[in-house]
């Protein structure tokens, strides 16, 4: 499901009640959502560029990353410094209105960092990101965490938008990894969709839905920035570490943001936490 944010929406800065319902029941019964224009387009300017220069030297180093690592596909994250790090994202209104309206209070954020899909990219295994907390439901419970997506660009079947698959999130008994008979038999139920989305826009799913990067058939690199949300009571594992100087980005909010601060240099591209 798309939600396209009104002018009344943007100047509160919060989604309306009947948007923010359809939201949450998108989640919970599909497993994902998209919400347009939620994001400035000049941080996400300046993220492309730092980012697109990033990307030339992992590039360069073969550091593939993500699911099957396989070449094509990097694990990368914006720089977790000034004047890299920007309010809009780290404590955007809009999506914690969001993780908050499912999980109520206590939120927080483990994930900081992202995957970029280069052309000439590969095809991933399908997989998850989480796992269900009791695997072998026949319909598995709510969500407990939320991965929140952003690109600095529109995505689009030719630069490679994720490819997800709707309801899969409350499939309890998923095997891992996922047989290409498991495959064709959802396909057959609900064929998977393309997360299309426009720059500014922000892709919320359950961690636990099926997915996988695809080719990019463009001649650009397309990035993606992740967060994961969670219910208050998840067991939290190491802060995320952010490079003093950014503390203004992480306003008071009903997110707690998990970071702390350093004046050590952060080697972010090269020992980055792992996500698929």
């Amino acid at each position: 499901m798309h939600i396209s944010v009104t002018t009344d929406e943007l100047r509160a800065k919060k989604l309306s009640p009947i948007h923010l319902e359809e939201t949450v029941k998108a989640i919970n019964e599909d497993g994902y959502v998209i919400i347009e224009n939620v994001v400035p387009h000049e941080p996400l300017d300046i993220l492309k560029e730092k980012m697109d220069q990033d990307s030339e030297i992992l590039i360069k180093s073969e550091k593939w990353g993500g699911a099957g690592h396989l070449h094509g596909h990097l694990q990368q994250g914006p720089p977790p410094f000034a004047p890299y790090v920007f309010s809009e994202i780290v404590a955007n209104p809009f999506i914690i209105q969001v993780s908050k309206a499912l999980f109520g209070e206590g939120i927080f954020n483990s994930f900081y960092n992202g995957n970029t899909n280069c052309p000439e990219s590969l095809k991933q295994p399908l997989h998850m990101d989480g796992k269900h907390l009791w695997p072998h439901l026949e319909v598995s419970h709510p969500p407990v965490s939320v991965v929140i997506n952003i690109s600095p660009t529109d995505t689009n079947e030719e630069n490679g938008s994720v490819e997800l698959w709707p309801g899969t999130h409350l499939i309890g008994s998923t095997p891992s990894p996922m047989t290409t008979e498991i495959e064709e038999t959802r396909r057959q139920i609900i064929p998977p969709i393309r997360g299309n989305a426009q720059k500014g826009s922000a892709l919320i799913r359950d961690v636990r839905l099926w997915h996988r990067g695809v080719p990019n058939q463009s001649s650009q690199i397309r990035h993606m920035i992740a967060m994961i949300h969670h219910i208050g009571w998840w067991r939290r594992g190491r802060a995320l570490t952010f490079n003093r100087g950014s503390e203004s980005a992480f306003l008071a909010c009903d997110l707690d943001h998990n970071a702390v601060f350093t004046d050590e240099p952060i080697d972010y591209l090269f020992l980055q936490k792992k996500f698929r």
